[in-house]
């Protein structure tokens, strides 16, 4: 079976990984494609993604360029399944996977308020469904609870089936983008584990998925515990912006912090499936808007970190942007992705088993994925971030005299540094030793002096990759 044959799935030999169902690695390295561009720009945006390299995208169905009920509701336009099945064509010749969100809409109502409004559905506009007894906001109890609005969603699932199949070219199916902004936890719970249900009995080759809003703060754990946990949800996503609004302070800070933090609080739920962050990006507060400082970001370096960091921390794969046409294209910033492709090429992570882990240094956040024959270390200069280079426009500084201590102690996220901690890695292990600057995508061999690795000069960031050499015993990891 080739790749462009094989699906993605969970890794059997390392559950919290994703591969193809052949067994190649898959390291999902994309971004939130919403909204889709239009019909004519398909295929120039996705060879654009290609050509760096970009093996993943996430588009919402029923909008913009994929809509589908486009006139009446209920009534699935063969028009909209043609522009979807074309996406998914020129998608599949590019190596690019998708997952395919299905809902977005937070309420039903007569007039638009908002722009997640949903108005063809609404009984004044030749929908079926309406507030209860006139009551503002409770159209969608009518839509997830009663039958008809169930019967309206299990046709619209059959008839996705009808048109995609097992095309393995889908990622997977997510039910509805952030869920939990329709209403409370009892309205769309058992709706959910219904539909997940459903996704696995229609799409059994497929991701079946749901998603939650912004974890930033307290009332979300409980949901994104229950999520988590929940059988027939594959994937462990979470959504997590840089919001000066937000409830929790660790929003407010680097990014590489706020990514990390989002990780390794599902860890802390106890999942052990793949752990995706799915949406990030920044935001003004309380998502009023997109960040007004993104046009100052030319370079890139919210998007590096957003991208960097999750995979570090213990994730399936390189976290997932949003505001591509805010951001991403305008700043021309393709080349990021590109750049995590090349750092982490060859490396599988299943056979790995991998460990995420940090170790102390005085000016550099070090976090570390050591595997059984890889080591893969990134260092994050502290003093560089979005505050600094962003808002105060403090150029990144040229660090020329750093350095990792191989025998420096390494600790799990839910630990803090100790002196009795293992050394970052055993002694004896004869490994080569690389670094990848991401800025300027040269790679340099180092030496290792008494277990130190003397670090090129660099600015904001430095990948470096150990491989163990043939015939060398492999680490024994916790992973």
């Amino acid at each position: 079976m080739t790749d462009q044959e094989a699906s993605v799935r969970i890794s059997p030999r390392d559950r919290r990984y994703l591969e193809l169902s052949n067994g190649t690695p898959y390291v999902p390295n994309g971004l939130n494609l919403v909204g889709a561009p239009p019909v004519e720009e398909f295929a120039a945006t996705l060879e654009r993604m290609a050509a760096h390299r970009v093996n993943y995208c996430r588009v919402w169905l029923n909008h913009a360029s994929l809509l589908v009920e486009r006139e009446r509701t209920g009534v699935f336009d063969e028009a909209g399944a043609a522009d979807l099945q074309r996406f998914l064509a020129l998608a599949r010749e590019r190596g690019i996977r998708v997952k395919l969100c299905l809902e977005y809409f937070r309420d039903i109502r007569a007039e638009r308020q908002i722009w997640s409004d949903n108005l063809i559905h609404h009984r004044a506009n030749g929908g079926a469904f309406a507030e209860q007894d006139g009551v503002p906001g409770t159209a969608m109890l009518d839509f997830m609870q009663r039958p008809a609005g169930v019967e309206h969603f299990l046709r619209k699932l059959q008839w996705y089936r009808d048109r995609v199949g097992d095309d393995p070219t889908v990622y997977g199916w997510e039910l509805w983008n952030e869920v939990n902004c329709v209403g409370p936890m009892w309205l769309w719970a058992p709706w959910t584990e219904r539909m997940l249900a459903e996704l696995k009995r229609l799409f059994p080759r497929h991701l079946s998925l749901q998603s939650l809003g912004s974890f930033d703060r307290q009332e979300y754990r409980a949901m994104y515990g229950w999520l988590v946990g929940l059988g027939d949800n594959d994937v462990a996503q979470a959504h997590r912006y840089l919001d000066l609004g937000a409830e929790w302070d660790v929003c407010h800070g680097p990014v590489d912090v706020l990514a990390a933090e989002a990780v390794r609080e599902l860890q802390r739920l106890g999942t052990s499936r793949p752990i995706i962050l799915a949406e990030s990006g920044a935001v003004e507060p309380c998502h009023s808007g997109p960040f007004k400082l993104f046009a100052t970001d030319t370079n890139g370096t919210l998007l590096h970190d957003i991208l960097w960091t999750p995979f570090m921390a213990g994730a399936a794969g390189a976290g997932q942007v949003w505001f591509w046409d805010r951001y991403v294209a305008p700043n021309d910033l393709w080349w990021q992705f590109g750049r995590f492709a090349e750092a982490t090429a060859g490396i599988d992570p299943p056979a790995e088993g991998f460990e995420p882990l940090m170790v102390a240094h005085p000016r550099l956040r070090v976090y570390v994925l050591r595997g059984r024959r890889t080591v893969l270390i990134w260092c994050r200069d502290a003093a560089n971030d979005w505050r600094a280079e962003l808002r105060d426009g403090v150029a990144p500084e040229l660090l020329t005299d750093a350095a990792v201590d191989l025998n420096a102690p390494a600790w799990h996220w839910q630990e803090r540094p100790r002196p009795d901690l293992t050394p970052l890695l055993p002694a004896g292990t004869d490994w080569k030793a690389r670094a990848y600057d991401p800025w300027a995508n040269v790679w340099a061999d180092l030496a290792v002096a008494h277990d130190v690795l003397a670090l090129p000069p660099f600015r904001r960031s430095l990948v470096i990759r150990l491989e163990a050499q043939p015939g060398q015993p492999s680490v024994q990891t916790a992973g």
